[in-house]
């Protein structure tokens, strides 16, 4: 299948790498030229992972977007959230009909961006859908080379507009066999785990982030207390999902940490084990503008406290972490461009937000 992955990121050299060597055509864009050039000049990207070190050729490798989205089946999108709106004026003019767009994960970009190429002139009938997490647990190592340690064994997926779902998913389960569907694009948003395992990493751990050059929030920062905290915010996720009707399994967190029973989570048994023992985020982080503070907890955060308070389901911890956030920030996050209100959505009612989420978007 011809396949356009969109960004430069570990998720991206992942998707492109992974999807390339199980055989589909990929063609990667990346805005960057000068950091994607050793890509480019060798037109294949180093995959790194148990099976060993091997150079993945790729079916292009450019920065001509247009050239890396003709005759695409599925744009596979690994941006963060903050991305998202920026890729639409890009993307407008070359999009073809019927092609389906992946967000990986979304954090209700598929309302976004579609409202945004309907804004924007495309007339393009193109189908969203957003995933719970990224597909990879992935680092990049050099320019050219991406260490993948664990990929989804597990891969909730909601599309939108929903009734578009039979479609969409015929495609994406040809990329991603672990795909699994979901009600609609807002289930998929609000199983999106980012929002969810970084914030209290981050919060809770602020003085180390801004005190050690190098600090790994997986390992030395996931603590008992802040293992509490983490599954106190995920109940309130649960009881949001609870209250508008979306039904099990919802991912919970402590299948991803505890690996002693329960249902499989996103990336199978142990992946926490594996991800802390390869040392890949043993890294220089920035409190400030790292994506765990700028996607997770300013747009992913913010956009599940505001459902929260439009379902009228009360979430103190996750309030709290949003408000400790905006104090280190100085600026108010609830008041952010990703939230049911920023979006303009925050008068629908039950059934005018099932009609939009089923039919598209309202013009």
């Amino acid at each position: 299948m011809d396949i356009a992955v969109i960004g430069g990121g570990h998720g991206a050299y992942a998707a492109a790498a992974d999807l390339a060597e199980r055989g589909h055509r990929v063609r990667l864009w990346r805005r960057n030229r000068e950091d994607f050039q050793t890509v480019v000049e060798k037109q294949a990207i180093i995959l790194k992972d148990f099976n060993g070190t091997r150079s993945v050729k790729l079916a292009l490798a450019g920065s001509d977007i247009a050239e890396v989205v003709q005759g695409a089946r599925i744009l596979v999108v690994p941006l963060p959230a903050t991305a998202q709106e920026s890729l639409v004026p890009e993307l407008a003019p070359c999009l073809e009909d019927g092609q389906v767009i992946l967000l990986c994960p979304g954090t209700f970009g598929s309302l976004v961006m579609a409202r945004g190429l309907i804004e924007s002139g495309c007339s393009a009938r193109v189908v969203f859908a957003e995933t719970g997490t990224l597909p990879y647990l992935a680092r990049k190592h050099g320019p050219d080379t991406v260490a993948v340690t664990a990929r989804a064994t597990r891969l909730p997926t909601g599309v939108f507009p929903a009734e578009k779902s039979a479609y969409a998913f015929d495609i994406i389960k040809k990329a991603y066999p672990a795909a699994e569907q979901l009600t609609d694009a807002l289930d998929g948003a609000l199983m999106n785990a980012g929002p969810i395992i970084h914030p209290p990493l981050v919060i809770l751990n602020a003085g180390p982030i801004e005190h050690f050059d190098f600090w790994d929030i997986h390992n030395e920062g996931t603590q008992p207390a802040v293992r509490r905290v983490h599954d106190a915010l995920d109940a309130e996720r649960i009881a949001v999902r609870e209250a508008l009707g979306y039904r099990p399994p919802h991912f919970p967190l402590a299948d991803h940490y505890n690996n002693t029973g329960g249902d499989e989570w996103m990336y199978g048994n142990a992946a926490h084990e594996k991800l802390v023992d390869s040392r890949d985020w043993r890294e220089r982080l920035d409190l400030y503008g790292h994506r765990y503070m700028t996607e997770d907890i300013a747009c992913g955060l913010a956009f599940l406290v505001s459902v929260a308070e439009w379902a009228g389901i009360d979430v103190p911890v996750a309030r709290g972490l949003l408000s400790l956030a905006s104090a280190i920030l100085g600026r108010d996050l609830l008041a952010g461009s990703r939230t049911l209100e920023g979006m303009g959505l925050r008068g629908l009612s039950g059934g005018e937000m099932k009609k939009l989420l089923t039919k598209g978007v309202l013009a």
